[in-house]
């Protein structure tokens, strides 16, 4: 079982992103999986689409596509996790982070508590990076050391200079990441996907 953490500040287009990058492993998944992918959703609040329940446990499961469903967790993520693989052995399991989330502490938690490896992608906006950048500069940097993947988002939004700062930024960031720009809203190159995912 593969867990990629999905990460990035509020309204950087991660849930957008997610259900793209879930489309795409579900297809490249072993078709003999009844799960192939499970997202789980580590927010604040609600979410949901219906209000099937798995027995005895602290998560609520919704079904989004073929082979691809929604975990809410309510409870403790590492038991939820382990839950997850015992009930429904999916091939991948992708955590959204909460937009305040800081991905390397819950990357490190996963590790300690039930020995699993995981990917970190954190996507930045880059349409609000210049406002963000100096305010929220010790939370973006936090976020994003430690990634393996940091996708530049909404790059329809801004000129090729934007986009130039901010992959420069992120590089001085963390040297060590993959920084490469999408626009969520449209197709995304399978490449980027599969760079997200680890497979190149």
């Amino acid at each position: 079982m593969n867990v990629i953490i999905l990460g990035g500040f509020l309204g950087s287009g991660k849930t957008t992103a997610l259900i793209q990058f879930a489309r795409y492993l579900t297809e490249i998944s072993d078709q003999s999986r009844k799960y192939k992918v499970v997202i789980i959703e580590n927010e604040i609040g609600e979410v949901g689409i219906d209000d099937q329940f798995l027995r005895g446990s602290g998560y609520k499961v919704d079904n989004l596509f073929d082979g691809c469903a929604c975990c809410t967790v309510s409870g403790e993520l590492m038991s939820s996790i382990m839950k997850i693989k015992e009930e429904m052995d999916p091939e991948w399991i992708i955590v959204e982070t909460t937009g305040v989330a800081f991905p390397t502490s819950m990357q490190e938690n996963i590790k300690q508590a039930i020995g699993f490896d995981s990917i970190i992608c954190v996507l930045v906006d880059a349409s609000r990076w210049m406002r963000l950048r100096v305010p929220l500069g010790g939370m973006l940097n936090e976020q994003i050391k430690g990634s393996n993947t940091v996708l530049v988002n909404k790059i329809d939004l801004v000129t090729p200079d934007v986009i130039s700062t901010v992959e420069s930024d992120v590089r001085e960031i963390d040297p060590n990441s993959k920084v490469l720009s999408i626009s969520a809203l449209k197709e995304v190159d399978q490449g980027i996907w599969r760079a997200v995912a680890g497979l190149d």
